[in-house]
């Protein structure tokens, strides 16, 4: 994601149900006329787990794809800072002990022992680079969407957002499952930044995308 000569905002890559489109042929939205600045006002990009435990090297849920794809989350924040777009953190934060999160995951908290994203702890923290700035909105969730038992569906009506942007980690488990409640919550369009979004191996990335071709068209 990044600015085109100064006309525009390019997409790196395509919405969730469109093929990968290269960067020789992004997508190019002329944010200067009247009908894009207005459709910036009801946007908001959800940035969903870049948090040390999914992208450090020694984080505790590490998504092999995630450090890559850093430099192409901290553009579209940019990008969409500028636009005056709405920037919706979506994190996850557990007690200490577990009680919140999946049964499956429950073995990885125990007393004495720090787990995944235990809130307060460094894990939880954003990854360098990506700072939670004035205006911009924090969202705890504890399940893969950020529209499980949370207020997003409510906060993103009530501040009038109608399209969503998605970026983060990971591709199958956090961003499919948003994105699919996104749709099933009738936001359109839901927009995915392919080349700012990872999976544990590229393949499964990949297969992602594909795999959600008949879910939506970016139109």
């Amino acid at each position: 994601l990044g600015a085109y000569e100064g006309k525009g905002w390019v997409l790196v890559a395509a919405a969730l149900g469109s093929p990968r489109v290269p960067a020789s042929d992004c997508l190019v939205l002329d944010f200067q006329s009247e009908s894009m600045a207005e459709k910036w006002k009801h946007t908001a990009l959800l940035v969903i787990d870049m948090q040390n435990d999914f992208i450090l090297d020694d984080g505790l849920m590490r998504v092999n794809g995630g450090k890559a794809v850093v430099p192409n989350v901290i553009k579209a924040v940019e990008i969409a800072r500028q636009r005056g777009i709405l920037i919706v953190w979506v994190v996850r934060e557990h007690d200490y002990l577990g009680r919140d999160v999946e049964l499956f995951r429950r073995h990885l908290y125990t007393p004495g022992k720090e787990g995944p994203t235990t809130k307060g702890y460094l894990g939880a923290q954003l990854v360098d680079g990506l700072v939670i700035k004035e205006g911009d909105y924090k969202l705890v969730k504890t399940r893969f969407s950020a529209f499980f038992a949370t207020h997003l569906h409510s906060f993103l009506q009530s501040n009038g957002v109608n399209n969503l942007v998605v970026i983060g980690v990971q591709t199958p488990n956090c961003i499919r499952q948003t994105v699919f409640d996104a749709v099933a919550h009738n936001y359109q369009p839901v927009t995915v930044i392919v080349d700012a979004t990872a999976a544990a191996t590229a393949d499964i990335h990949d297969g992602m995308n594909f795999c959600s071709l008949n879910l939506y068209i970016y139109n």
